[in-house]
């Protein structure tokens, strides 16, 4: 009998310790678009992977700076579990974003980022900003400013050896 009051115990303790855990980390706002392809992304199709939301425009120098970055990281990754959404906020026509994005060989998802998006992420005047969230859809970091490839492999490197 005192055994299982000690296992009770301890039960009790873990699985608040867990909640703990698991709740340090808020859950990413659902998003639900089509790419300039028309192909659905969201990210309840994308929970076991590691994302990447990256919020830019085209006319932004630091946007343009890190393109290439990510465009290198994700060909190299994408088949190991990443996903990269590149989210405009541009004002600029579908064809015009198209052009860009093939000017710049952006191999990954491009979207136009909405206001209930941007308002949804609570995203400040500033970009670019990426947004990273690990395989269970929580958000674990945010980095205003530009981001290069070493940044992009160190939080992966973190968040792919977690379990989903």
């Amino acid at each position: 009998m005192k055994k299982c009051f000690i296992y009770s115990l301890f039960s009790l303790w873990l699985a608040g310790a867990l909640m703990a855990v698991s709740s340090d980390y808020p859950r990413a706002p659902e998003l639900s678009l089509k790419d300039l392809n028309g192909a659905s992304i969201s990210l309840a199709d994308l929970k076991g992977k590691v994302v990447f939301l990256n919020f830019w425009a085209t006319w932004c120098p630091p946007c343009r700076e890190e393109i290439p970055d990510f465009v290198k990281f994700y060909e190299q990754n994408k088949s190991r579990g990443v996903e990269i959404v590149g989210l405009s906020v541009d004002r600029v026509s579908v064809t015009d974003l198209r052009l860009f994005v093939k000017k710049f060989k952006m191999s990954y998802p491009v979207v136009f980022a909405s206001q209930k998006i941007i308002r949804d992420f609570q995203l400040g005047p500033y970009i670019p900003v990426t947004i990273v969230i690990d395989k269970q859809g929580r958000i674990r970091d945010q980095q205003v400013g530009g981001v290069d490839e070493k940044m992009l492999v160190d939080w992966f490197q973190k968040l792919s050896s977690e379990k989903s």
